[in-house]
């Protein structure tokens, strides 16, 4: 019934090609930090637009409080423009009344993570940050380790990481921001507390916000709002969509797309 394959060569075929292409992705273009809604949409983005792009996520699975929305009950809420993007993924929605719209969790969540890998972005889960490669003053890098070891006992966790190498690295950990934190513990940064929830203040300003806060470093989704100090939005998800959509066009402007596969390199490194 099934091919006479052996437990060898499935060995060989899992370390064979995970080696091959890790090996490609350790030097990227841009590295996007966190694999929630507002991280793979800019990863989507900016892979379709020919950018070499690495998202590294420190749990095994993708998508962060994409799955679940709020309280765990898994309906997805977006306010409107959210429909343009929500018809582009092709996720199914249903408008609840003028300018609100709900999704299901799984099936929104699941359509993202696929049109992100359609698109080409390599995805690293089960890595944690631990710090940034940092040059001339010009973030250049991430430096990671395989999550559990932060998990084990503090005896036997003496297991250096290894660091990747990129042009732009995308801050996308949401209120943690540890990207941005690892800056500020260096008093390169000064991070704010974000608010109180205010979705309708929040939505707005952390799309405005978003976009490069140090030299090669870029903040979106909620680790805007830590920051710069703006309110939480809570569970609703069209700010994320949108912000991780204007960094992507922000980073692909620096890097001078001329088509699908070709890219300049952002005009500051150069």
């Amino acid at each position: 019934m099934f091919s006479k394959i052996t437990e060898a060569q499935i060995s060989r075929a899992i370390v064979g090609e995970f080696t091959r292409w890790f090996d490609d992705y350790i030097t990227s273009d841009v590295i996007i930090v966190g694999a929630g809604p507002s991280g793979l949409m800019a990863g989507r983005d900016l892979a379709n637009a020919g950018i070499k792009t690495l998202i590294i996520e420190s749990n095994n699975y993708i998508g962060g409080g994409f799955w679940v929305g709020g309280y765990f009950m898994n309906t997805l809420t977006f306010r409107s423009p959210a429909e343009d993007i929500l018809d582009e993924l092709k996720i199914p929605h249903k408008r609840i009344e003028d300018g609100l719209s709900v999704a299901d969790g799984p099936s929104a969540c699941s359509k993202l993570i696929s049109a992100t890998c359609d698109s080409g972005a390599k995805i690293l889960n089960l890595t944690k940050f631990d710090d940034v490669v940092l040059r001339n003053q010009r973030v250049e890098g991430a430096v990671v380790n395989w999550a559990p070891v932060s998990a084990l006992p503090r005896q036997i966790t003496c297991v250096d990481p290894i660091a990747l190498e990129a042009k732009v690295v995308v801050d996308a950990t949401g209120h943690d921001a540890w990207v941005a934190r690892s800056l500020e513990k260096r008093g390169l940064l000064k991070l704010q507390s974000f608010g109180p929830m205010d979705v309708v203040l929040s939505e707005g300003l952390v799309v405005e916000k978003s976009g490069e806060i140090f030299p090669g470093l870029f903040a979106i989704g909620m680790a805007v709002s830590s920051v710069y100090g703006i309110p939480r939005m809570g569970p609703t998800f069209a700010g994320m969509l949108f912000s991780g959509r204007k960094a992507a066009q922000e980073i692909i402007k620096l890097f001078s797309c001329t088509g699908s596969s070709t890219c300049k390199e952002p005009a500051a490194v150069v």
